[in-house]
C-alpha cells in the first residue's frame, strides 16, 4: 500500500485522473469565490442572491469532494433550492427603494484596509495550510443513503419533522405575501 501512494503523489499530469480531480477542485474554489464576489460587491440585490446560490453550490461541491454526498444534497436542497430562492421571492414582493439611502457614506480607507485585512487573513491560511502535515484518514462507519435515510426517519425523525415545518412556513409566508402584492 505504501508503495501505491509514493507512486500516485508524484506530479500527476493534467491529463492523468489524479490532475483532472485537481482542476475540478481548483473550478470549485473559483465558483465559491466568484459567486461570494458577486454576493458582495453587486449593486443589485437580485445579482447578489444569485451570486449566493453560486456560492451555496461551490459549497455543495466541496461537501461532495469531502465524501458526503448526501450533505451536498442537502446544501443544493434547502440552501440553493429553497433559501436563495425565497431570498429572490423577498426582493421582488419588497417595494424598490427610490436612490441610495441618505446619511451613508463610506470612508476613503474602508477598500484598502479590506483588502489588507483579507490579503493577510489568506497568507495565514496559505502558511497554515504549507506546515500542516496532512494525513489521508481511512472513512469509518457506513455512511451510505440507505444507512442515513433509517438514521434520520427513526432516531432522528424530530429533526426531519423540524425542517419540513420551516420550510412549510416558508412556503406559507412567500404565498402571503405573493397574494398580498406589493403595497
Amino acid at each position: 500500500m505504501q508503495e501505491f501512494i509514493c507512486q500516485t503523489s508524484a506530479n500527476p499530469s493534467l491529463f492523468s485522473a489524479e490532475g483532472f480531480v485537481g482542476l475540478i477542485f481548483l473550478v470549485t474554489i473559483g465558483l465559491i469565490v466568484a459567486g461570494a464576489l458577486v454576493a458582495t460587491c453587486a449593486r443589485r440585490l437580485v445579482r447578489s442572491v444569485a451570486g449566493l446560490a453560486l456560492c451555496f453550490t461551490g459549497v455543495a461541491g466541496m461537501y461532495y469532494f469531502l465524501l458526503a454526498p448526501f450533505v451536498a444534497m442537502m446544501q443544493m436542497l434547502i440552501y440553493v433550492g429553497a433559501v436563495a430562492i425565497l431570498i429572490a421571492f423577498a426582493i421582488m414582493m419588497a417595494t424598490p427603494e427610490e436612490g441610495d439611502l441618505p446619511g451613508r457614506r463610506i470612508s476613503a480607507l474602508a477598500g484598502p484596509l479590506g483588502f489588507a485585512t483579507g490579503a493577510l487573513l489568506f497568507a495565514a491560511l496559505t502558511v497554515l495550510a504549507i506546515r500542516t502535515p496532512w494525513q489521508v484518514f481511512p472513512r469509518e462507519g457506513s455512511a451510505d443513503m440507505k444507512h442515513i435515510g433509517t438514521v434520520l426517519l427513526t432516531s432522528h425523525s424530530m429533526v426531519f419533522e423540524l425542517i419540513s415545518i420551516v420550510l412549510l412556513i416558508a412556503i406559507i409566508g412567500a404565498l402571503v405575501l405573493a397574494r398580498r402584492g406589493r403595497n
